[in-house]
């Protein structure tokens, strides 16, 4: 029996870096996916090649975690189209046109529109996928953080070029964490359990600069690919962690030892 025969897990995000990979391992591990994202020119194509590799086995469908609507018709439509939902993955990145400045240049109104679309986004989308879930009588929330939200920031390894790591994103993905500890504690006793997964970072065609200073701090590989941390949240997904809740997972190459 694969690992995750038959379940039923909803991605948002899905047309991302992580969640194209991460459909793709889910459905080689015997799941079915509903691939949600906003449908737009960016997205499209990743979408739709997504959904000719995988045919019936995955669902594309619309979805804006800012939205209450939005999130209940991905939960309608996900449970009519394969009858069950056994778990969400809160990995969707939404972010404004100013996301990732310098701390000294970062506005107030950016700041609090970039927490409340992100942080606020998941706790939205968990708080609606856990009203389905029990109704349904069990589920599975895996939330997406990040090292930047467990250690403070290695500036050193931005020296030379435009990047920073931005404040919004240590706001947002220490919150996440504290949202996870806090869902799997309210959830007690409903046969709902939430957990995180803390990456390293994800190589994206960044300066070579930064990877070699970045991979000074690492054991070995330095940074991540998207399939480095698919294994990972397949184990989440699946009866192995049966009784694990409200922990967080890091996944560096020892990057924050």
């Amino acid at each position: 029996m694969a690992l995750l025969d038959g379940k039923v897990v909803v991605i948002t995000g899905g047309a991302g870096r992580l969640g194209s990979v991460f459909t793709s391992a889910v459905v080689n591990a015997g799941g079915r996916v509903v691939i949600a994202d906003l449908l737009n020119d960016r997205t499209g194509p990743a979408l739709d090649a997504l959904a000719a590799t995988h045919g019936d086995k995955v669902l594309v469908a619309h979805a804006d975690i800012t939205e209450r609507a939005s999130l209940d018709a991905l939960i309608d439509r996900s449970s009519s189209m394969f009858g069950r939902i056994d778990a969400l993955v809160n990995n969707a990145y939404p972010r404004n046109a100013h996301y990732g400045r310098m701390f000294d240049k970062v506005e107030y109104a950016d700041l609090a529109e970039n927490l409340s679309t992100h942080a606020g986004g998941y706790f939205l989308a968990a708080q609606r996928f856990i009203e389905h879930f029990k109704r349904q009588g069990h589920g599975n929330i895996v939330n997406m953080s990040s090292i930047y939200g467990v250690v403070a920031p290695r500036f050193d390894v931005y020296a030379g070029t435009e990047m920073t790591m931005p404040v919004e994103y240590a706001l947002i993905k220490g919150g996440v964490l504290m949202l996870t500890k806090y869902i799997a504690s309210w959830c007690a006793g409903m046969n709902i359990r939430c957990n995180a997964i803390s990456p390293g970072g994800i190589e994206a065609g960044q300066p070579q600069d930064f990877l070699d200073r970045y991979r000074e701090h690492a054991l070995s590989k330095g940074m991540l690919d998207a399939q480095d941390v698919s294994g990972t949240l397949l184990f989440l997904l699946s009866d192995l962690s049966a009784y694990m809740n409200g922990q967080n997972i890091i996944v560096d190459d020892g990057w924050t030892l």
